[in-house]
Order: structure tokens, then sequence, then C-alpha cells
């Protein structure tokens, strides 16, 4: 008797342990779906954003991203997700989308890049730095230069690919916050720096 109700009550355990499982693996792939169309849509929202007359955009393919050349200096803190080209009034640009440690996790920047070796202007997709410091970086409320209103992210825009992208030299940092402030500013470097060595990015296939 005793023996019959442990193994009901082990197979009750064991249905329920089962059913449970199977919700959790449906809840996850419901959340894993919701996340990736939210990242989706806010990348495709800061692309328009940045190239305000963009035609059409195409991610590299996988093979394509095999033939990005890499800097011998390049910075091993920043990592490469994906590497996007624009069309706009007919030029082909390019947007990176990097990242990097910042002082609460990880930072992700969309950086945009002209094929005359400008910075279009970038956008913090992904960021958890304290709000009211390094969550400014990405707020249109937060000017490093109040009287002429421009932001944080703002400031990129405009700069040459070679430019020193440094915190306390040409770039302005956050008040109270140069991890986060540093953190995006070397990103934009890394994107600039290998855009720069790859001049194919721009260019038009030949037909």
């Amino acid at each position: 008797m005793i023996i019959k109700e442990m193994l009901k009550l082990g197979i009750t355990h064991a249905v329920f342990a089962a059913a449970a499982c199977v919700m959790l693996a449906f809840v996850y792939k419901v959340t894993e779906n919701n996340i990736r169309e939210n990242l989706i849509k806010v990348q495709e929202e800061a692309l328009k954003e940045i190239f305000e007359n963009m035609d059409d955009f195409k991610e590299l393919t996988k093979e394509e991203m095999e033939k990005i050349v890499i800097p011998y200096n390049a910075d091993k803190t920043v990592t490469f997700e994906k590497i996007i080209n624009v069309w706009e009034n007919g030029k082909k640009e390019a947007a990176f989308i990097v990242s990097r440690a910042g002082y609460s996790g990880p930072i992700k920047t969309i950086v945009g890049i002209s094929g005359d070796g400008f910075i279009r202007g970038i956008r913090i997709m992904e960021i958890s730095d304290t709000p009211g410091l390094g969550a400014n970086a990405n707020s249109p409320n937060y000017f490093v230069d109040k009287k002429n209103r421009i932001t944080f992210y703002g400031q990129f825009a405009g700069k040459r690919l070679n430019a020193p992208f440094e915190v306390k030299n040409d770039i302005d940092a956050i008040t109270a916050s140069t991890i986060t402030s540093r953190a995006v500013s070397l990103s934009v470097k890394a994107a600039a720096v290998r855009a720069a060595r790859n001049e194919w990015l721009f260019k038009e296939e030949e037909l």
C-alpha cells in the first residue's frame, strides 16, 4: 500500500514537472520572439533617425561579414554584432551595431557612417546604466552643450572617421558618468576604424 502511494505520488510529481517544463519552454519562446521583434523595431527606428532619407537597407550576410578586414590594432573590448548597408538618395552608406561593457552592463550602439568618411550619427539601442547618470547617453533631453542643444549622442554626428573620439578631448562626457561616456566613444571609434579599412562596403557592385 505504501509503495503504491509512493509510486502514485512520484508519477504525479513527474507529470507536474513535465507540464512545468513545457510551460517554461513556451513562455521562453514567446519572450524570445518578443525581444527579437522589439530589437528589430528599435534597429529600424534608429536607422531612420540617422539616415532620414533612407530608401532601403540590408544586413550583411555571414559570408560578407567574413570579408571584413580587421585592423591590427582593433579594440578587442568592442563586439561587432551586425553591419548593415543603407541606401539613401541613391548613395550607399553603412551602419555598424556594436556592443561594449558600460557601468552596469553592455551598451549596444548603432553607428551610421557615410561613404565619404564621416559619422552620420549614432543611437543607443540598449543601455542599463544608472538612470539620471549613464542612462543620459540615450536621452534626447540631456545636453552636453545646452546653448546649442546638442545631446550626448548628437555630438558624434559630422565627425571624421579619423577623429580621436576621446572623452575630455573631442567628446564631452555625461556628468558623473565617465565610464558610460568612454564606452560609447570607444564603440564609435571602433566602428569608424573598421569602416575606414573596408571601403568596399560603400561601393556598389558592378554588374
